[in-house]
């Protein structure tokens, strides 16, 4: 999925917040961070910055971590700190599948009405099938039937089920994934 120029700055400024929590753990635990050498130096060196120099230094250390996968470092400081920035993070994903979900739907609706055809249940998705490479275990046909009716209602009692199947496929995602992790080391 090709990802829009706001949702780009979104998830950037998340990485960027991420980036913050750990510039303030103890230099330790810095030591400790599941990062290259050179980005472990920067974080060490934030600790002594203040102001302006301090908030450059965070942003060079998020533009080097932006395209990097981030999971092992929200894991470490949620270890550590107990932090929501991971849940937060995955609550923002599921919004965003559902909003890409619903734009291609409303699109697909506009499109069939110019055409003068109806839009059925069974409509041909991308985003479905681009998000069912992400949540394997997410009910596609559900996900489709779903958006057809808030096409074709607007009603937003379709839009919260479709985000909590979605937020239910990846919940699964992460124990999956939380239990592959554990069997691997017991």
């Amino acid at each position: 999925m090709k990802l829009s120029r706001s949702e780009q700055k979104r998830r950037i400024k998340q990485v960027e917040k991420l980036v913050e929590e750990l510039a303030v753990l103890p230099a330790g635990l810095l030591r400790e961070l599941p990062v290259d050498d050179e980005v472990q130096a920067l974080f060490q060196e934030v600790a002594s910055l203040k102001g302006g120099s301090r908030k450059r230094q965070i942003k060079y250390i998020t533009k080097l971590l932006r395209d990097a996968p981030t999971e092992e470092l929200y894991a470490f400081l949620q270890k550590r700190k107990g932090t929501e920035l991971q849940k937060k993070k995955q609550f923002h994903e599921v919004e965003y599948l559902r909003d890409i979900l619903i734009e291609e739907v409303l699109a697909a609706r506009r499109a069939a009405k110019t055409e003068h055809v109806d839009l059925t249940e069974d409509w041909s998705s991308k985003v479905v099938k681009d998000i069912a490479k992400e949540l394997p275990s997410v009910d596609r046909h559900e996900l489709q039937r779903l958006a057809f009716f808030f096409a074709m209602s607007r009603n937003k009692q379709h839009s919260r089920e479709i985000f909590r199947l979605l937020q239910a496929a990846q919940e699964r995602e992460v124990m999956t994934q939380k239990f592959a992790v554990y069997n691997v080391f017991c």
